[in-house]
């Protein structure tokens, strides 16, 4: 098989995108049939030279992530010549900076309702053919010490590279190979092939797999190169924004919670139909901590979210309670039995004419039990892709096969992972679809 690259194109400037991984300028509705454009970002894609040697791989993997690597094993396993390829210097760059460096690989709780998608159903198949009793099975094949830290939270006892280094060895047990610092310059198809320009070498493959995640978390490497191939092919994709992300607050709301930084309190946290009891942690710059990072995957601009700080009480009946056994009790004293000692003088001061319990008449209390149990806060925004650990929305999965996670427009090419419009819950679930979206489609590539 030959292949010329070809002539120059001319590409304006607002098509280069992305660092890496490539930006996109495409012809709408573009399929696999057509010799379409290409994707392009490395001021070196014009000159790429000629002569560089051709390589084929039956399958060739976008993205050295945890689906990209998982699809990689299955796929080599099965005899298939497959390449993962990633423009970063190392392989798993999120997985080794996941839960504190010690990665939340999978959660014993995963069932389909810890997703979020347009089409809930569509996570069933791959989570049902590969478990996170599956992958916890990998794991210890390895001999790779875990505990669980809370809620079915499993981590390793050692350091998240413990599971890149299994994923690599098992990689190389399949004889698949992975090559980092590998820049993707172009991308077409071409009689019944997928060809791709790289920093190193022309590629072509039978079946493509696009494994490079959403949007969170740039300084890592990440960018919207899936989405981009998604539309070169026509495939819909839908609005994505920042999830699992501290909420950002605004000046006003700062000087009201001034000196709270590092304050934690166990609470409840609803919004749009939601709730998740959790910690919540003031920072300097709003609000985090495992609660507000559940809830701001149903957040959207504008929504007010409602925070109880005593979601272990009824907190009128237990202020009457308490009215009757210690009338001299300050309030903040009672509250400080539950909320740090400074957490509850703030929030009184903020909110609460002070005396003691004697003095307030039970309409007064029923009002203070509401505002702690039923605190109203409308966030301006959240802190963004720079620190959020997912991208809600993404590739409708109507465009992909839920078995084999091929494109119903492109046969030949595969999405998995976060580039998905799938999203976990906080808590190794989306690391448990990234093992199940890689598994499934390594069946079939």
């Amino acid at each position: 098989m030959e292949w010329n690259p070809g002539g120059s194109l001319a590409i304006p400037d607002s098509a280069r995108l992305h660092p890496g991984y490539g930006g996109v300028n495409l012809a709408a509705g573009s399929t696999r049939a057509t010799n379409s454009p290409v994707l392009i970002r490395s001021p070196s894609y014009i000159n790429l030279p000629a002569n560089l040697p051709l390589q084929h791989f039956d399958v060739i993997i976008i993205g050295a992530g945890a689906a990209g690597l998982m699809c990689g094993i299955e796929a080599g396993k099965r005899g298939r010549k497959t390449l993962v390829v990633d423009h970063a210097n190392k392989v798993g760059k999120k997985i080794l900076m996941s839960g504190g460096g010690r990665c939340n690989f999978t959660n014993m709780f995963t069932e389909p309702d810890n997703f979020l998608s347009a089409n809930e159903h569509f996570c069933k198949s791959a989570l049902s053919r590969f478990t996170q009793w599956d992958y916890i099975a990998l794991v210890e094949k390895h001999g790779i010490p875990y505990h669980e830290k809370k809620l079915g939270q499993l981590f390793c006892d050692g350091k998240a590279k413990d599971i890149v280094k299994m994923l690599l060895k098992e990689c190389e047990d399949a004889g698949t190979e992975v090559r980092t610092e590998c820049s993707i310059h172009k991308v077409t198809a071409k009689d019944d092939k997928y060809l791709l320009g790289t920093s190193d070498a022309h590629l072509s493959c039978d079946s493509l797999v696009i494994a490079t995640g959403g949007l969170s978390i740039p300084t890592m490497g990440a960018t919207g190169f899936g989405y981009e191939v998604a539309r070169q092919f026509g495939l819909q994709v839908f609005p994505t924004r920042a999830a699992l992300v501290p909420f950002t607050l605004n000046d006003h709301q700062l000087k009201q919670f001034e000196g709270l930084s590092g304050t934690s309190a166990d609470a409840r946290v609803s919004c749009n139909g939601m709730s998740f009891r959790e910690n919540i942690l003031f920072t300097h710059r709003g609000l985090s901590g495992p609660a507000i990072l559940q809830i701001s995957s149903f957040w959207n601009p504008g929504d007010a979210i409602t925070i109880n700080l005593f979601p272990e009480l009824e907190l009128f009946e237990h202020l009457k309670a308490m009215q009757l056994q210690r009338p001299k009790a300050e309030l903040h004293t009672i509250l400080a039995e539950t909320l740090t000692k400074h957490l509850s003088q703030r929030l009184c001061e903020l909110w609460v004419k002070e005396k003691k319990l004697a003095d307030y008449s039970h309409a007064a209390l029923k009002e203070i039990a509401d505002k702690f149990q039923n605190w109203q806060l409308k966030p301006p925004a959240t802190e963004g892709y720079r620190t959020a650990e997912v991208t809600i929305g993404g590739i409708d999965t109507d465009e992909v096969s839920s078995k084999t996670f091929e494109t119903k427009k492109a046969p030949g090419l595969y999405f998995i992972g976060e580039v998905l419009d799938v999203t976990g819950h906080l808590g190794g679930f989306n690391f448990q679809w990234a093992w199940a979206s890689g598994h499934a489609a390594g069946q079939f590539v």
